[in-house]
């Protein structure tokens, strides 16, 4: 399973559409752990690219602070699921709160 992570200065960006990188982070659900995690560049902010652009790399899971609800239906059309409303932690405790089900989804950071 893959998960993406909009960072920023090392931690979850708030604003998901406007991140600097993305953490790319593999995890087994099954042993409950991190197999690997990568930090890549996003692209370019347009509306409607990144549920693609997570897909062709694999993603399954978004982590996010906030998102607007245009993109968050985008992400399903894809076959992506979302969080919204994380903390802002670093990629790997995210992914770990994840795998241990304390990831909580809190109020959604984007109000458009």
């Amino acid at each position: 399973m893959r998960i993406a992570i909009p960072m920023e200065d090392g931690h979850l960006a708030q604003h998901f559409g406007h991140c600097r990188t993305f953490a790319l982070v593999d995890v087994d659900p099954v042993l409950n752990q991190i197999t690997a995690l990568a930090e890549v560049p996003a692209p370019d902010h347009q509306p409607g690219l990144l549920p693609p652009w997570l897909k062709e790399r694999g993603v399954d899971l978004v982590i996010a602070g906030g998102m607007g609800s245009r993109a968050i239906g985008l992400f399903q059309d894809v076959s992506i699921a979302v969080v919204v409303g994380a903390p802002a932690e670093c990629a790997e405790a995210l992914a770990a709160m994840y795998l241990n089900g304390s990831l909580a989804a809190g109020s959604n950071a984007c109000d458009h």
